[in-house]
């Protein structure tokens, strides 16, 4: 499973990238929930490489 590290900056790129809106806001920045697949299309959209596979 992907997770969205400290360097996020809270743009929200990652949220409009996902087929399956299994990115969420919390707090300042977002998280990755339970019902992501792994696709892999928000590393590709993150602009500060702040998403990596666990």
């Amino acid at each position: 499973m992907h997770k969205i590290t400290a360097e996020c900056i809270a743009c929200a790129a990652c949220v409009d990238s996902c087929p399956l809106s299994a990115i969420v806001e919390d707090g300042d920045t977002y998280k990755i929930t339970d019902d992501c697949t792994d696709c892999g299309a928000c590393v590709d959209a993150c602009p500060v490489d702040a998403i990596v596979a666990e």
